[in-house]
């Protein structure tokens, strides 16, 4: 990669922060001798990845490439399918919200029924003990 620099602009790859690459550090256990590095790695991106692809020769690098380009696009289908699931999912919330509404409504009628029915005075006999 530092021998084609120029093939690697801003938008296809970064250097991690100190943080960030004490985050990765505790996530990924393989990655435990990236602590005793003193510079920080590089990440790529989708883009940064193809082109890394492109410029290693070595069958193992190259294999190596194609998996994570592959990743790279296994998650790009899922976060499409999580984008239009989420859309599924507000639209039916919408439509429910609107069918409990009036439900709602209606059991918000039957309430104020049921409370004018007990403070009306009753009429009639009282049935029960005594007089």
């Amino acid at each position: 990669m530092k021998r084609n620099i120029h093939r690697f602009p801003k938008d296809f790859m970064f250097q991690l922060t100190a943080e960030e690459k004490q985050e990765v550090i505790a996530i990924c256990d393989h990655l435990e001798k990236l602590k005793f590095s003193r510079t920080n790695p590089y990440a790529f991106t989708e883009h940064g990845t193809i082109m890394l692809a492109n410029v290693l020769n070595n069958p193992l690098a190259v294999e190596v490439s194609v998996l994570i380009v592959r990743a790279f696009v296994k998650l790009r289908e899922l976060l499409s399918t999580n984008k239009e699931l989420k859309r599924k999912i507000l639209d039916l919330e919408s439509k429910y919200d609107k069918q409990f509404e009036l439900i709602f409504k209606a059991i918000r009628e039957l309430m104020h029924l049921e409370q004018l029915d007990k403070d009306r005075p009753r009429i009639g006999y009282k049935i029960g003990k005594g007089k």
